[in-house]
């Protein structure tokens, strides 16, 4: 098959084939398993024109100087002569232009649209949303929950549509976690890790509030945060104590040393009111670090029986859990977490999964 993914996004700060491969990292992984069965290609609006190939996926550039191209007619004509078999598109976000496509394409190509962080039209727009979901073929959502939602809504026009399919994977792999710690200088018992931004939708208050109700009781425990936002960051100085506190704020780390953060931990804690996906608690299963995350559908999907869950907001929930891990068993559910990474997570299952998805439409 020839498999093209489609983004009508544009990027105008992407400059180079470089930049973009660096920014598409977390998501080409499972298509780049796909080339060994199919042709398979990318079209991307950047500050860039121009085609190159990486790892067997073709690329191809398309800069229309634009934010929202709403009648993207070169763009479709370019597609519509890579004679595609499946177009997968990224984002619910263009309804108005997905409706051209499948004009563009006709009733043989199947199209697919991927779920990419976005939520459901409110008003008018949800009615464009609807019709251009009948132009589809299916839709890959992280959590089959939270598709559901979408048609329950009616942005969607039926639940047999939908499938759920990760989006993102992760390069991480388990390492000794003594060689790990010698890297970064983790100590403590047990080891918690915190990965994300310091917003109120991450709810970092939550989670360090009920972590030093903990720490109260179980001297040792340590929570490591790494973040790149800093919304809540007074909010949480207020609540450390002045001295020998159990939580310690690293920040902003590059990408590649996160590697050796989540071999250093024992847990993974996460606090979200919502995500669409969960690329850290990916990164972290990828590693064997055993999660203690919100019970929200992508995260139940991601972590499944590897995972301990409370509900959002709730820090007595949250305390309760943390309060089970000293007499955890810590090595069985380090192995729920690699084996469910390798069989429902990694780059190749989400491949294989996908396969499983077009062959049924």
């Amino acid at each position: 098959m020839r498999i093209v993914f489609l983004s009508y996004n544009y990027s105008p700060d992407i400059n180079s084939p470089e930049e973009w491969l660096k920014r598409l990292h977390f998501y080409i992984g499972w298509s780049e398993c796909l080339v060994k069965d199919h042709t398979v290609i990318r079209v991307d609006q950047i500050n860039y024109t121009g085609t190159f190939i990486h790892h067997g996926i073709e690329y191809y550039c398309v800069d229309d100087s634009k934010k929202i191209n709403y009648f993207p007619r070169k763009l479709h004509r370019y597609v519509q002569d890579l004679k595609p078999d499946i177009v997968i598109v990224s984002s619910f976000r263009f309804p108005l232009q997905v409706i051209q496509l499948r004009r563009r394409l006709g009733k043989q190509v199947k199209i697919i649209i991927q779920h990419h962080a976005e939520q459901p039209f409110t008003g008018l727009k949800r009615h464009l949303q609807r019709h251009a979901s009948k132009k589809a073929n299916a839709f890959l959502f992280t959590s089959y929950e939270t598709g559901a939602e979408w048609v329950r809504t009616k942005n969607l026009d039926t639940i047999r549509k939908i499938h759920e399919l990760m989006e993102v994977s992760s390069a991480f792999y388990p390492m000794d976690k003594n060689i790990a710690r010698e890297k970064t200088k983790v100590s403590g018992s047990p080891v918690f890790l915190w990965v994300s931004r310091l917003n109120q939708n991450k709810d970092p208050v939550t989670a360090v509030d009920a972590f030093l109700r903990f720490a109260e009781r179980r001297p040792g425990a340590k929570l490591y945060m790494i973040y790149h936002t800093e919304e809540l960051i007074s909010a949480i100085h207020k609540l450390l104590p002045p001295q020998n506190s159990p939580v310690l704020l690293i920040g902003k780390l590059d990408h590649n040393e996160l590697l050796y953060w989540f071999n250093s931990a024992d847990f993974y804690l996460s606090a979200s009111h919502y995500e669409s996906g969960g690329t850290a608690l990916c990164e972290a299963m990828s590693c064997g670090c055993i999660p203690i995350v919100t019970n929200i559908p992508s995260f139940r999907t991601i972590g499944g029986d590897a995972g301990l869950f409370f509900q959002p907001g709730n820090e007595e929930a949250l305390l309760s859990l943390l309060l089970q891990t000293p007499g955890f068993p810590a090595d069985e559910k380090k192995q729920y977490a690699l084996d469910r990474f390798r069989t429902k997570l990694s780059f190749e299952a989400i491949a294989a999964r996908f396969q499983e998805i077009t062959g049924s439409l």
